[in-house]
Order: structure tokens, then sequence, then C-alpha cells
């Protein structure tokens, strides 16, 4: 039985309220970062008004509760790269899902980045997108894992290594980050753990069972080196037996400890 039964929900909830999702979202996150890209390269304290900040929430500034969505990532030039990667793999998501289970995946991880917000504790700083971001990024590694990044636009990596090194730092932050960053980072895995642990459950699974078979087929596979020409048995059947070339027959006859002396001896190739 499966661990998870998400995506057979998905698809009930996809039948039934498909036609409200929202299509090509990656597009509209991606012109509000590059919007305010734009104004922050002339006015760089207007950033200060999309950061997610829990007190000034409070305090009547309700539109960081979506504002935080549209900080770029980065700033200079390479944002733009950025900006770029994101609505490809956002795409690729949403054409190798559908339009709703692609809005599912990101709204859980924006519920779940608003809950590590407001339940961190008070006086630490400010909240971006970019965990939300590495969710995606890593949905997209999982299931393109052969695609290749060129760093620099020369260099090219396989974007499951680069993943393997996300995964690296989000084991760190957990390990020694504060306690913002640990919630934010179980934020932004938790979405990719709904969609594919299960997944990665059963990929182990039967990677676990075809190693096995494999070195069953090795060990079958394997030519013997000692055989007896009485009884058939070889060191595979019994790891513990003893041969030994028996100097009374003509030829190269080997024998068991168990048929050495009790064997018929070979004259002139016959027994």
């Amino acid at each position: 039985p499966k661990l998870f039964r998400i995506m057979k929900w998905l698809d009930n909830l996809d039948r039934r309220f498909g036609r409200y999702a929202i299509p090509n979202i990656t597009l509209l996150i991606v012109m509000g970062q590059a919007l305010t890209w734009v104004l922050s390269s002339s006015r760089p304290n207007v950033l200060q008004a999309f950061f997610l900040l829990t007190d000034d929430v409070r305090n009547g500034e309700v539109w960081r509760l979506v504002s935080f969505l549209f900080i770029p990532p980065g700033t200079g030039i390479l944002t733009l790269f950025g900006i770029y990667l994101f609505y490809l793999m956002g795409s690729a998501l949403e054409v190798s899902w559908g339009t709703l289970r692609y809005n599912v995946y990101l709204l859980i991880a924006y519920v779940a980045t608003l809950a590590a917000a407001f339940l961190a504790p008070a006086g630490l700083g400010p909240v971006t997108n970019v965990f939300i971001g590495g969710s995606v990024f890593l949905a997209f590694s999982y299931l393109y894992p052969d695609f290749v990044l060129y760093l620099f636009f020369v260099l090219p990596v396989k974007i499951k290594w680069l993943a393997l090194l996300t995964w690296i730092g989000y084991a760190v932050t957990l390990i020694s980050g504060d306690w913002q960053n640990r919630a934010l980072v179980l934020a932004s895995i938790a979405n990719f753990l709904l969609f594919f642990a299960d997944s990665i459950f059963h990929r182990v699974r039967y990677g676990k069972r075809r190693m096995e078979s494999a070195v069953m087929a090795i060990k079958n596979s394997r030519t013997a080196f000692h055989k007896c020409a009485t009884c058939g048995v070889t060191e595979h059947d019994n790891s513990q037996m003893e041969f030994r070339f028996c100097s009374k027959c003509e030829g190269n006859h080997e024998y068991c400890s168990e048929h050495l002396r009790s064997h018929e001896h070979v004259a002139g190739g016959k027994m």
C-alpha cells in the first residue's frame, strides 16, 4: 500500500475544482519580481516594504502577506538569470503535473512559510520567498535530475548535483541555524515530502530489491573453480569443502574430500 495518497486526492480535487486553478502562475510571480527589481534599481529602499515582517503585519501592513512573493532573487544583472530559472522550473512543473497540482504545491509552500514566520520567536529577521523558490527547485531537480545548467554560462552541471548541495545546506541549517531559518527550511521541504515521499520510498525499496537481485545473479553466474568429478559439488555449493586432484587418475580429475579416496580411478580417459 502507498504511504501517501495525495496524488489520488489531487486527481479528485482537479476534477471538481480544476477550473478555478490559476494558469501560468509562475509567469505572474516572475513578472512581479521583475517589476520589483526594476523599482529597487532606482529606489533601493522600496524592498523594505516587500519583506514579510510579522510585527508590521499585526500593525496593519497586511500587504506584506503577499508582497514578499515578489522579492527578486538577489541583486544585480544575475537577478534576471534567477528570475528566468524560476520561470523555467515552475512552468515545467505545471506542464508535468497540471495547473491545479502545481497551484497546490505552491500554496502548501506559501502557507507553511507564513506559519513558520508567525510561529517563530519574535525579534528575528524578515522573511523572503527564497525557501519557496527552493521547494520548486527541489521538485524540478527530482523530476529532471539530468537537466544541465551552465554555471556562469560556461560550466555544465547536472541539476541533481546542485540539488544535493541544496539538501546539504538545508541539513546544516537544521543543525546549526537559528529557529526561524530552521522553521523556514521545514516549510520549504514540507510540500516536497508530501508530493514525493511515496515515490522516494518505492524507489529506495525497488533499488534495494534490484541490488539484491543483481548480487544473486552475479553469485549464480560465477563459474565454479572446483568441481568434484563424482558428485558434481562445487565450492559454491559448500564453501567449506576441500578439493584435491587424484594422482592415480589419468588426466586432470578433481574430487571433493568425500570422494577423493572412494572413487574409481580413471585409466585411459575411462573409469
